[in-house]
């Protein structure tokens, strides 16, 4: 396990940024696997401006390192035999058969090196109650929750108190509700199971500011970004709309975080536990509520954080000097020279093209 490098300590950063840069990859052919396979990103990719996609700047800063790279679609039916074209992998993928682990065990198998988090890192990371009982189980504070399973249920108990509504799988608030009445709770777990057939997440609303922690692992250990806070001008919460922002209205805005220096130290530590704790690799990001009086709330991991311009994960790399194109070859520096997932197993023969199926 790689050690931490403080985000203050600007010297052993820069030591590790030209260790970085002074890195080649070499003559690697990269498959960027980007499609519309979960409802998040069938929602990114029909309603964001191209230049606004992460697969956009993904594909720029590829370029950039002069690399030759192509877009694998895990939509099409020769998607995993177009895989094994390729050197390296590069998922821009979020949820289910993305984010989740399914993805990352297909690669395993298929013994193909491939940017950030194994298996079980994705499979807690993007499952958003495994992740609660896994920070629970490490003493790390999250928001009192319930699970709802479907409609032979039990439906959960009201607490007297707003909360939010959660598919299992899949980000970017995309089927979240925040539910201020006991009234309109079936209608919120209704449309949470639209967008996700897993268990629904009810989790009390705490009233706070959103903020977010990366972290990414450069040659020589792994660097917390200072946290980034998030303001919401015209929304009750950051929902999906808001985090769209697509015509650019400024609803939104991500600044450094200026809380006490222990509020800061807090979050970042709690976001290097669930690091370790996952044994994650390549890069996370964690995202918590702190309130008002300071308590800091552990929400959500994310195992392949969004690379967009804008996102919220470039801009905390940002503040330690890292490009999108820096964090981007860190990302392949630990793909490429991570020893090789070699275990006796058939190569596998393609001899055919199957047959689509439409979802379920």
């Amino acid at each position: 396990m790689k050690p931490m490098i403080d985000a203050r300590d600007r010297d052993l950063i820069g030591q590790e940024t030209a260790a970085l840069r002074a890195w080649e990859p070499g003559s690697v052919s990269v498959g960027l696997v980007y499609g519309g396979v979960s409802v998040e990103d069938q929602l990114y990719k029909s309603k964001s401006p191209v230049e606004q996609l992460s697969s956009t700047a993904l594909g720029d800063s590829l370029t950039e390192l002069g690399l030759t790279w192509l877009v694998v679609d895990p939509c099409t039916p020769t998607f995993v035999q177009d895989l094994t074209h390729h050197d390296v992998i590069l998922s821009n993928l979020h949820g289910p058969f993305g984010e989740d682990g399914r993805l990352q065990g297909t690669l395993d198998y298929l013994r193909l090196p491939y940017c950030g988090n194994g298996v079980t890192a994705c499979a807690i990371g993007a499952d958003k109650i495994k992740s609660k009982e896994f920070m629970s189980a490490l003493g790390i504070p999250t928001p009192p929750w319930q699970v709802w399973k479907g409609a032979r249920d039990r439906m959960v108990r009201w607490p007297g108190r707003p909360v939010m509504v959660k598919p299992t799988l899949g980000g970017s608030s995309v089927g979240m509700n925040l539910v201020k009445s006991e009234n309109d709770l079936p209608t919120a777990l209704a449309a949470a199971l639209v967008v996700d057939s897993s268990p629904v997440l009810v989790e009390e609303f705490i009233t706070g500011t959103p903020v977010t922690v990366g972290l990414l692992e450069l040659p020589g250990g792994v660097v917390a970004f200072p946290p980034l806070a998030t303001y919401v001008h015209e929304a009750e919460f950051y929902d999906a709309d808001t985090k769209l922002d697509i015509d650019s209205q400024g609803t939104v805005s991500v600044e450094p975080a200026e809380f006490p220096a222990h509020v800061q130290d807090l979050v970042t530590r709690y976001a290097c536990i669930l690091w370790e704790a996952l044994d994650c690799r390549g890069a996370i990001r964690v995202d918590f509520m702190v309130t008002s009086a300071g308590a800091a709330y552990a929400l959500e991991i994310n195992p392949t954080p969004g690379m967009s311009r804008e996102a919220n994960f470039i801009t905390g790399a940002g503040l330690v000097g890292l490009s999108h194109t820096d964090v981007v070859r860190a990302y392949l520096h630990e793909a490429l020279t991570r020893p090789a997932y070699d275990v006796p197993l058939p190569v596998p023969v393609f001899t055919g093209t199957p047959e689509p199926r439409d979802a379920a």
